[in-house]
């Protein structure tokens, strides 16, 4: 498919070094400009998209429907959330005060870029997720270091080639392609933010590094996801949203279904219906139109995915369908799997497993659902399935996770508005929408008094009098009686007319 030269410690130090000389220049041309560059990336992404699609599979092996739905889809919608709202979202925001000792102030927060952003992306989502974080810190002003995943580096470099058509300068947007040590060394530069999604091992290592020298982090750090089927969901939009859910991207991705909790009477139902509509699903390569799951991205994460299953059979699971390896399509194949009488015992339910497997328990309470959905050390989405949307969203709120959807999953990632992040060992921080686009600046208040030429009454020149007359200004503020308040302000009015220094 191509080559490309590793980048080692200097290259990366000398790409921080450039991004960092020229992000003032990029801050200076103003956010207007910037939105402009987003605009044209848009359009040329659009122009271009089955052509990403393209690379996208021919790199990662997912189907090109999915490189375009799940991937180009949701980077053409990030830049319209950012087009539309960078604007507004960025700009200066006046701060009131209510405190009628600071009335004469004006105070407004602005919000200023941090500088150059380190991003480590992975290969399940090799653009959607390096492309949406890129936009958002580019449009606050910062520039961006790139290390994408070395599986997939050449869609990588699909995004450098249209930010660069877009407008955005060459020291603004660099790769640093490579493996690990590419990533350490991005790290352990002087950047001055880093987003990182991947791995918890490698997501703590980076955490404690930062904190040696307080480098703020976004950590996406995976996810063990529960779809929690009540007793009065619709059987059959629930499967369907099940097998979607849990096989999408062959299964690799941080917001599958990987552990499904189902109503007890629902349950033998619900286990037929999720095992029919997955033996109609079509494994193949992803170029071909009708292929609806594709290939494992190597033997690493094939393995991974035998062993968990492996495992659960051997403590007692049942493997309805699935769960070999297709070797006459490729070596990389795997035959989705339904598990039913999965425990929290097993390994299919405990660690992420990233891989095409429907793991199904059943569950006799609302209650029982939240503790067993709750019962992981992963906090990053979930699911409710009802008709009751009341008492969907009465459990949405006791699970712990940064998203619960109701009736839908994954598709979250795929709203630009919504923020995207977890909880506990998910990771920290937030990307896409407002509160992404937060993390790309730091925050800084502006105060300014309206009266220069006065003294402040709490300057230097206290006299004896002064904390009997402080004592009255905080009675007029804040003494529950109207009465109090009246003799507070007279006890108070004396350090007005005081001599200070």
């Amino acid at each position: 498919m191509g080559q490309i030269e590793v980048a080692g410690e200097a290259k990366v130090l000398a790409a921080v070094a450039r991004a960092r000389e020229a992000q003032p220049g990029w801050h200076g041309v103003g956010v207007r400009a910037r939105i402009d560059a987003l605009r044209k990336f848009q359009r040329l992404v659009h122009e271009q998209k089955t052509e990403i699609a393209r690379q996208i599979t021919l790199e990662s092996g997912k189907p090109v429907a999915e490189a375009l739905t799940t991937e180009v889809l949701v980077v053409l919608d990030a830049a319209r959330f950012l087009i539309e709202n960078a604007y507004r979202l960025l700009r200066d925001e006046p701060v009131p005060h209510g405190n009628p000792a600071a009335r004469t102030k004006s105070g407004k927060i602005v919000r200023e870029p941090h500088g150059v952003i380190g991003i480590i992306s992975p290969w399940n989502y090799p653009f959607a997720i390096p492309a949406t974080e890129s936009l958002a810190a580019l449009v606050a002003g910062n520039s961006v270091v790139l290390k994408p995943s070395e599986l997939t580096t050449l869609t990588a470099v699909r995004l450098l080639e249209l930010l660069r058509a877009a407008g955005v300068p060459e020291p603004v947007f660099q790769l640093v392609p490579g493996l690990g040590a590419t990533g350490a060394a991005l790290v352990h530069s002087e950047i001055d933010k880093l987003v990182f999604t991947g791995s918890i091992a490698t997501g703590k290592r980076i955490a404690q590094e930062a904190a040696s020298r307080l480098l703020p982090v976004v950590l996406e750090l995976g996810g063990k996801d529960p779809m929690l089927v009540l007793d009065d969901a619709d059987i059959d939009v629930a499967s369907s949203g099940a097998v979607w859910g849990a096989f999408v991207n062959a299964g690799q991705a941080c917001l599958s279904v990987e552990r499904c909790y189902v109503a007890r009477k629902l349950h033998d139902a619900f286990l037929d219906a999720c095992v029919n509509k997955t033996k109609q699903l079509r494994v193949g390569d992803g170029l071909n139109p009708k292929t609806e799951i594709g290939p494992l991205i190597n033997q690493k994460q094939l393995r991974t995915v035998e062993s968990h299953v492996e495992d659960a059979i051997s403590r007692g699971a049942r493997l309805l369908c699935g769960g070999r390896r297709l070797s006459e399509l490729g070596s990389n194949f795997y035959a989705p799997a339904v598990l039913a009488d999965v425990t929290h015992e097993m390994r299919i339910m405990k660690e992420e497993t990233f891989g095409p497997v429907l793991p199904i328990q059943a569950f006799d309470s609302d209650d029982e659902a939240i503790a067993l959905a709750n019962h992981s050390e992963f906090g990053l989405a979930a699911s409710v399935w009802t008709k009751d949307r009341q008492r969907g969203e009465r459990i949405a709120r006791r699970i712990r996770a940064g998203t619960v959807m109701i009736n839908d999953v994954i598709s979250c990632y795929g709203i630009s508005e919504a923020p995207h992040g977890g909880v506990r060992s998910s990771g920290i921080g937030r990307t896409h929408g407002r509160y992404g686009l937060e993390e790309m600046v730091r925050i800084k208040y502006l105060d300014q008094e309206r009266l220069p030429g006065m003294k402040r009454v709490w300057w230097y020149g206290y006299g004896e009098n002064f904390s009997h007359q402080m004592q009255g200004f905080v009675d007029a503020l804040f003494a529950g009686r109207l009465s109090d308040r009246v003799v507070g302000a007279l006890r108070a009015l004396p350090s007005l007319t005081r001599k200070r220094l």
